[in-house]
């Protein structure tokens, strides 16, 4: 039934506007709609968005909250670390880490949070 709709990632947040100057200034996102001070929508590929939402949650998921399919996973973080992002690394015996990418074949991960703690994880398959 779910499967011909959009579905839409979500990353909860103590306060929407520092979250605003970091998803823009720093991922680039352009803000589509907004809810006031409660949330904010941004464009991020073809079909897909990502809902920031003011929560007292924010930062509580200890898991990957959102995941971006990119082409060229060296060059996104080279570019996201010059803007002040900084990368996670994690205890993973079975990836051929290089510097802040971890490799399982041909499937490559890098992941960084949010000022509020969120994970994101960049993929790339090359």
């Amino acid at each position: 039934m779910l499967g011909t709709f959009n579905a839409v990632a979500t990353a909860a947040v103590r306060d929407v506007e520092a979250a605003k100057r970091f998803y823009a200034d720093k991922l680039g996102l352009k803000q589509i709609g907004s809810e006031g001070k409660e949330a904010v929508t941004y464009k991020t590929g073809g079909d897909t968005t990502l809902l920031v939402y003011r929560s007292q949650y924010a930062g509580q998921n200890g898991a990957t909250a959102v995941t971006w399919n990119v082409d060229n996973i060296q060059d996104v973080v080279r570019d996201l670390k010059a803007k002040g992002i900084s990368f996670e690394h994690y205890d993973m015996p079975d990836a051929r880490v290089d510097g802040d990418i971890y490799s399982f074949g041909t499937l490559h991960n890098a992941w960084f949070k949010d000022p509020d703690g969120n994970i994101h994880s960049l993929v790339s398959r090359e």
